[in-house]
């Protein structure tokens, strides 16, 4: 999921429904994303997908809060990274550690400019 889809995946589990943030990540992504929004006060579940023949396991994240929505928190600039700065999306989707420039300025992106 992250901020490429505007969709409202829901999922139930042992009767409570969770949203789901991301489905299909790595370990490595599951931490960095869990951390991120337990800094920023959203409880989060993080359930093991099946296992497949010969691939690394995958993980789904989710929040008992279903009205949560990444691509709004994010472009609202709503959260926080842990030393005070605003996620952006490229630091959301860990294309990069900065927070500035904005969304907006891709002229200034380093990681786009070379």
């Amino acid at each position: 999921m992250g901020l490429h889809k505007f969709e409202h995946v829901t999922k139930e589990i042992d009767g409570v429904n969770y949203r789901v943030i991301e489905a299909g990540i790595t370990q490595q992504r599951a931490d960095f994303l869990q951390n991120l929004l337990h800094f920023n006060k959203v409880e989060t579940r993080l359930e093991q997908e099946p296992p497949q023949e010969g691939k690394e396991p995958t993980f789904t994240l989710l929040t008992p809060d279903v009205t949560f929505n990444p691509v709004v928190k994010v472009y609202n600039r709503e959260l926080r990274t842990p030393d005070g700065r605003r996620v952006t999306p490229d630091y959301w989707n860990q294309l990069t550690d900065k927070t500035n420039p904005n969304y907006w300025d891709l002229k200034k992106k380093d990681f786009l400019n070379r």
